[in-house]
């Protein structure tokens, strides 16, 4: 089993990694922790303690975190994801109460609680919480097992023509996380794009007919108008449960072990993940980070649709 700590910014897809994180049995997910990105740490917050309730999972502790980038101010996603940061779905109204304590104080001391290389930190929006535990404690970073990101991307961008959102969002924050020397994967666009939801997966997603699966339904049917609207994509990319999939089963994907930095300087490139992908690949002893490369789609979803199977 894999204890993780999952840091993120609920976000249709965000849901959807934390219900994948609830009914996967051989993930131990120790604690949510939020992060303003994809909308206000208040919306988004509120959004991860209710889909905890939806998924029967209030005994895992919530905390909230950084409401805003290290140096930059926050810009929402309200584009993608709404007004709320989960339009499309009811949600109810969480019953237990937020958790006390900062999100960054927590991480760290958890994993400080925790014995060396059993925690995986897994954050799929900015990574300000990350970057902040880090230079508050610097004794986690060889104390965490890995950290798989969800972030990036080594051909293209989709806040800019080369930056992904979650990077260009706190660059700063990446830049701090990355460079730190501990296991990274980053599990970017290049990989993420490949796990749609296709009306297909959709349908199999709707026959299990529970509650659980007509909310995963309800924020696809938004996520599906929202990447047409914004993107033009036919059927919308699932990005942030790739992350957990991966930690739950490695061959669902590849990965190309390269040396990674984020561009923190230039205003063309800001937020840009470069990935030094010339020559024969390191090895781990040379270079503690990778990126995510291809998926397999059929064992992705099929982990998906087997969790909110599992919820009930």
């Amino acid at each position: 089993m894999t204890s993780i700590i999952l840091d993120c910014d609920p976000g249709h897809d965000d849901a959807m990694a934390i219900l994948l994180a609830v009914g996967n049995p051989n993930i131990d997910l120790l604690g949510v922790t939020t992060v303003g990105g994809n909308q206000s740490l208040e919306k988004v917050t509120y959004n991860a303690r209710a889909t905890l309730e939806i998924a029967h999972a209030t005994n895992i502790p919530v905390h909230a975190g950084c409401d805003r980038p290290m140096v930059r101010p926050l810009k929402v996603a309200a584009a993608v994801h709404g007004e709320t940061g989960l339009d499309g779905a009811n949600i109810p109204v969480p019953t237990k109460p937020l958790d006390k304590g900062h999100a960054v104080n927590w991480i760290i001391d958890t994993i400080m609680s925790h014995e060396p290389g059993t925690i995986t930190l897994v954050p799929t929006g900015p990574l300000t919480n990350i970057a902040m535990a880090v230079r508050l404690e610097p004794r986690i970073v060889s104390r965490v097992k890995e950290v798989v990101l969800m972030g990036g991307g080594y051909h293209s961008g989709n806040c800019s023509a080369v930056a992904e959102f979650n990077i260009k969002t706190d660059p700063e924050a990446a830049h701090v996380v990355i460079n730190e020397n501990w296991r990274v994967t980053m599990v970017g666009l290049d990989l993420t794009h490949q796990a749609l939801c296709t009306l297909e997966i959709q349908k199999k997603i709707n026959s299990i007919g529970t509650p659980v699966s007509k909310f995963a339904c309800d924020l696809m049917d938004y996520f599906r108008k929202a990447y047409k609207n914004n993107q033009d994509f036919v059927d919308p990319p699932v990005h942030d449960p790739c992350t957990v999939a991966y930690l739950i089963d490695k061959s669902v994907i590849s990965t190309r072990r390269c040396p990674l930095d984020v561009e923190i300087n230039s205003d063309l490139t800001l937020g840009m993940t470069v990935a030094d992908l010339r020559g024969t690949e390191p090895s781990e002893e040379e270079c503690h980070t990778q990126v995510a490369t291809k998926l397999d789609f059929d064992k992705f979803w099929n982990l998906i649709i087997d969790a909110i199977k599992r919820i009930g």
